[in-house]
């Protein structure tokens, strides 16, 4: 099979598109024909050596897969040849065209939605379901403020917290990042490239800061919100796609009566499954109604996968960016 592959850390720029072992299930496995590929911004950082885990090389890096079943293990009795799936990778290699996964951890692909739209949902949306439903806990009436509001879990973010009943500001980097979050249903934007950050949120709560900050930016945006919290808020750690893990004063949480809240998602899924489940239950209704819509940036074959990753990378992202062997572009 073909898969881009990471010989040794360093450069996005050194993976290399080739012909690698085909995957065996073992006796609990199935063999999944890779139909989608998320790609997420720790993509780059795996492959750099800067992520929280470090495979041995060589392997293919992603972590977020949709495809079809294609062989299954010899104790395998709740897949079938053909079935559908979405799952994350939790030892990676998703940028293949094919993957071994535990028979337990994926999760059936609705027929209402296509391949694409299994690819684009599962990390993104997983993550920011999990992040506002059991760490913000957020409330109808409440102020979500999400930064990097037009990325792929930014989106994400704005449409659930639409769903579950909040006032929603949407902080982005320029006007037409804000007007694609806006489209989303974000009730506010900031442009923090033109606006005070701290001020606008204060202006847009009436001087009470935010209730829950969506934050996988880090770095001066989180330094920011944390000063521009509400009593009982939230801020949430996501991700640092700014490139800077910040340093937080914690006598701020004291004197402000806010809480710090980490978010990983991944960890999550494995920890509390049945919860994970029912989160999943929850959006595809959501997809099936309207109410959360995959939107998709743009799909790239996978011998085209380094400019996948640069591209999300470089921060210029609305919504999903997926990766197709290249054979399932049409």
């Amino acid at each position: 099979m073909k898969a881009l592959i990471c010989e040794a850390y360093g450069e996005v720029d050194d993976l290399v598109y080739r012909d690698f072992t085909d995957p065996v299930p073992g006796p609990d496995e199935v063999l999944v024909a890779i139909k989608g590929i998320g790609v997420n911004f720790p993509d780059g950082l795996l492959v750099e050596g800067k992520y929280q885990f470090q495979p041995e090389c060589p392997f293919a890096p992603g972590s977020e897969v949709c495809g079809e079943v294609i062989g299954l293990g010899s104790n395998v009795s709740n897949w079938a040849l053909g079935d559908r799936l979405i799952s994350l990778t939790y030892d990676f290699g998703a940028y293949a065209e094919k993957i071994v996964l535990p028979a337990a951890e994926p999760t059936p692909l609705p027929d209402f939605m296509s391949f694409d739209e299994g690819a684009a949902l599962l990390g993104a949306t997983g993550t920011a379901h999990h992040a506002l439903r059991q760490r913000a806990q957020l409330k109808a009436g409440e102020t979500l403020v999400v930064l990097g509001a037009a990325g792929g879990t930014g989106t994400a973010a704005v449409q659930i917290g639409k769903a579950i009943g909040a006032k929603v500001i949407a902080v982005c980097s320029s006007d037409e990042k804000l007007a694609f979050a806006k489209a989303q249903g974000a009730d506010i934007g900031i442009n923090y490239s033109k606006e005070d950050l701290k001020a606008a949120i204060k202006k847009h709560t009436d001087g009470r800061g935010a209730d829950v900050v969506y934050d996988v930016v880090g770095g001066d945006a989180f330094d920011t919100c944390s000063r521009a919290m509400a009593w009982n808020g939230r801020l949430l750690v996501v991700g640092f796609a700014s490139g800077r893990i910040p340093e937080l004063p914690v006598n701020l949480t004291l004197v402000k009566g806010y809480s710090l809240v980490g978010v990983f998602w991944g960890q999550f899924t494995q920890n509390e499954p049945e919860v994970h489940a029912a989160n999943m239950r929850e959006l595809f209704a959501w997809v099936k109604d309207g109410t959360v819509t995959p939107i998709i940036d743009t799909v790239y074959p996978l011998s085209k996968g380094i400019d996948a990753i640069k591209y999300v990378t470089g921060r210029n992202v609305m919504g999903k960016v997926i990766i197709k062997p290249d054979e399932e572009i049409s």
